[in-house]
């Protein structure tokens, strides 16, 4: 198993793209598309028509968060608060833990 570089409830900030400078959370990894969905950037806009759907029978404005590519993340280590790429180190125990290159410590 490969050890992903970005996963749910990490904090990234954006490196390209019109969202470039922005930090924040993950809320969700989509691994099949290398894409990664993060609280408060790429926000769109949907309109929803008067009564379809149940959640919001009056229609109105929906503000959803769309997904950002992956290389267009670094993660942001907790330690050293710096965007950082991250590198992979096997513990004496065998577990795989994800590394800061920066600070050289254990980001799991």
């Amino acid at each position: 198993m490969a050890l992903a570089r970005i996963k749910r409830g990490d904090t990234v900030k954006a490196t390209a793209g019109k969202e470039n400078g922005k930090t924040g959370k993950v809320i969700e990894v989509i691994a099949s598309r290398d894409r990664v969905r993060v609280e408060g950037m790429m926000v769109m806009t949907r309109h929803l028509k008067k009564g379809r759907s149940q959640t919001m029978p009056q229609g109105g404005l929906i503000e959803k968060n769309g997904t950002i590519h992956v290389s267009n993340l670094m993660l942001v280590c907790p330690s050293c608060e710096a965007g950082t790429r991250v590198g992979a180190r096997t513990l004496q125990d065998g577990r795989k833990v994800r590394v800061c290159k920066k600070c050289d410590q254990a980001i799991d």
